[in-house]
């Protein structure tokens, strides 16, 4: 042993090594900071993710390229290009193009499904109701459950569901469970055992280290979708843990909001979780969607509703790009409802450009979100858009998680992405656009309630103090890698 410590001492010691350790160091971080910057480039980021990438890796390479290395990507081009044949569905009749409108032709043109009619879509307002309807379809499905969640909560409500899965499993139902690898890192091993003992299929979605998968472990799957039997959907911002829904009332729980969908626009949710599936467990997709029935689900009603899918799996941006669509064509109105809000610099200027045209834009945040850093990046965005005219609201007290766009009282989107960098273009996302007056005047109803429960943004007595100001700005900069 001792000879061996001092063969490595004289090796560090030496002259020759001394030298050339330091150069070989130098050379390696060199390419090694050419290649990330390289792959930046070629990802044609957002103008802030990009500029946020570019400072982290020029001023602290050492952290900054292995971070970027593993965290920095953002499109899955070669999945996208799988799942391009998939949109749209041949056996779904869209509307006439001619019919759509802008906003449906912008989505559509990005990746996204034409509107389809024939559905029945009814709203989930407490998290009682929609834990309620979440148990109906576990428990009354003849055939198949399709579950998709960023969160399973090692709580009362994620040890409920995973028992009533089991049993459904038990009782031959198909069952399948798809969690992600960070937001269910504690609850998608053994807490989801029972599932798997009783013959339910459970899969994560892209492992959290680096190692284990070779994209990018920043591109997280923040869809929560359920399917039940092929033919009942529910989607929205909800995940499975006790602060999003539960049997009974809880006063800590958070607001949200989500919908359920019945009639023709199911097979597209279906596809999109099977190519989830797919992708996570590395099943043959072609496989997975010979198990879809042959007939697409009967019209339930009378909605028009286009789903959107956005994220690495999509070659462009559908719900970023309409969104901006949504909000630039508006005449009237435009109501925002977001626990987050860090948009893109074309998102920003648009609203304030609405505001000041005379549109009446509102903007609704929590007063205090889970996530502090957010609250403070935030800040600069907000004062921003009231000086330009637009009414900010905060909500409160409590946690308000829904994501709702209200435009003209006439088109609605809600689902899981939140109005920030990280949900518009790096995420899976998933949304539903929909088109009837009946939706519009039931999200406009559940908006009306929002904003009796906020209170504007009060104006500033004074400029903020200089370390304030400096953590608000360094929050700004790093906002795109929030």
């Amino acid at each position: 042993m001792e000879t061996l410590q001092r063969y490595h001492d004289a090796l560090i010691e030496h002259p020759v090594i001394n030298g050339l350790l330091p150069h070989l160091l130098t050379v390696v971080g060199f390419l090694l900071a050419f290649f990330a910057l390289a792959r930046l480039m070629s990802d044609r980021k957002q103008p802030g993710n990009t500029f946020a990438w570019l400072f982290l890796i020029a001023f602290v390479p050492y952290v900054g390229v292995p971070l970027y290395l593993m965290f920095g990507g953002r499109k899955l081009r070669r999945l996208a290009a799988q799942k391009a044949p998939l949109r749209p569905t041949p056996t779904i009749a869209p509307f006439n193009t001619a019919e759509q409108t802008f906003a449906a032709r912008v989505f559509s043109r990005n990746g996204a499904c034409p509107p389809v009619g024939g559905n029945r879509v009814s709203f989930l307002t407490s998290g009682e109701e929609s834990f309620e309807r979440l148990e109906h379809g576990i428990l009354h499905a003849r055939h198949s459950i399709h579950l998709m969640t960023f969160i399973l909560g090692r709580d009362a409500v994620g040890r409920r569901i995973i028992r009533l899965l089991a049993q459904r499993a038990r009782e031959g139902v198909k069952v399948r469970l798809l969690l992600d690898g960070l937001g269910c890192f504690l609850s998608s091993r053994g807490f989801s055992d029972p599932l798997r003992q009783a013959g339910g299929e459970v899969v994560k979605f892209m492992p959290v280290m680096p190692l284990q998968t070779p994209q990018s472990a920043n591109l997280r799957n923040h869809r929560k979708i359920a399917i039940f039997d092929h033919r009942v959907a529910a989607l929205g911002g909800r995940n499975l843990a006790v602060e999003y829904m539960g049997p009974t009332p809880l006063r800590r729980r958070w607001r949200d909001l989500g919908g359920v969908i019945e009639g023709p626009a199911v097979r597209l949710l279906d596809e999109v979780f099977l190519a989830d599936w797919a992708f996570a467990s590395g099943q043959p997709l072609t496989a997975l969607l010979k198990e879809l029935p042959a007939e697409i689900p009967a019209a339930a009603g009378d909605s028009e509703v286009q789903i959107v899918a956005s994220g690495p799996d999509v070659a462009g941006d559908p719900l970023y790009e309409g969104i901006l669509s949504l909000v630039q064509q508006a005449e009237r109105s435009v109501w925002i409802v977001t626990p987050y809000f860090i948009p893109d610099e074309v998102l920003f200027r648009s609203l304030q450009v609405q505001a000041r045209a005379g549109i009446d834009v509102r903007l609704v945040v929590p007063a205090r979100s889970n996530h502090p850093i957010t609250d403070l990046a935030r800040r600069h965005y907000l004062r921003s858009l009231r000086e330009a005219g637009v009414k900010v609201l905060l909500y409160g007290p409590g946690m308000n998680h829904a994501k709702m766009l209200l435009v003209d009282e006439q088109t609605g989107l809600f689902g899981s992405a939140n109005m920030d960098l990280r949900s518009l273009f790096l995420n899976f996302e998933v949304g539903a656009v929909t088109y009837s007056p009946t939706e519009a005047a039931a999200i406009g109803r559940w908006m009306q309630e929002i904003f009796a429960h906020s209170k504007p943004m009060p104006e500033p007595r004074k400029e903020p103090a200089l370390f304030p100001r400096i953590g608000e700005e360094i929050a700004r900069l790093l906002a795109p890698l929030l």
